[in-house]
């Protein structure tokens, strides 16, 4: 996934940052409410992490806009204001889940998965796809049985695929749900994680349509 990180707290935000990095998902990170528009405005995002408490305003007022425009992306707050009242002003005002600072960064893990399960269609972290067992939670996979090791890359690639099904995803979707802002990739990069994710899960796991872009492969 691509998140986008709105957090005007430098080190809360360099471990959010770090976590969800870690978790092998991009994040673009800005701490200002301003930027946030510049960024959506240059990039899609597949969930976001929001603050109530910005620079240059509240929180709840840019999710406002963003629901007013139709935009149906997920938002999870993260903010140090925990009466009940807050909490129902950030879920009536379109939040998807709502976390009181400070909290543990795995619960935020957990968190940012259920969320984009959700949106996904399928809520069950568990997947069965031909000869895979998935877990979403857990971000494991037996093939046949047999435990199979994918780098945070490889599986921010295939977790992209199973997050729509059946459904053709180009090059350059691709290339955005693995890199934030400012990385350099090669040209080949999509093809060398595809090939590479064929050999450990299975020929037929990733169909390509040529010059088209690629899509999960028919169990």
């Amino acid at each position: 996934m691509r998140i986008l990180l709105i957090e005007d707290d430098t080190v809360l935000g360099a471990a959010v940052r770090d976590q969800i990095a870690g978790d092998g998902q991009s994040v673009d990170w800005v701490t200002r409410l301003d930027a946030a528009g510049d960024a959506m405005n240059g990039a899609g995002y597949d969930l976001i992490l929001l603050d109530l408490m910005l620079p240059d305003g509240r929180g709840i007022g840019f999710l406002k806009g963003l629901r007013i425009r139709g935009d149906v992306t997920p938002v999870i707050i993260l903010t140090a204001l925990d009466q009940i009242s807050d909490r129902i002003e950030g879920l009536n005002a379109g939040a998807d889940d709502y976390l009181v600072k400070p909290f543990d960064l795995a619960e935020l893990s957990a968190r940012i998965g259920s969320v984009a399960r959700r949106y996904s269609g399928n809520p069950n972290p568990i997947i069965t796809h031909g000869a895979l067992d998935i877990d979403l939670a857990a971000r494991s996979i037996r093939c046949s049985g047999k435990s199979v090791q994918l780098t945070a890359r490889e599986w921010a690639l295939f977790e992209a695929f199973l997050a729509r099904p059946g459904q053709l995803l180009s090059k350059a979707q691709l290339e955005e749900k693995l890199y934030a802002f400012g990385s350099e990739i090669e040209s080949n990069t999509i093809e060398v994680h595809v090939s590479r994710l064929r050999k450990k899960l299975g020929a037929g796991v990733i169909e390509t349509e040529r010059g088209m872009g690629y899509r999960l492969g028919t169990p």
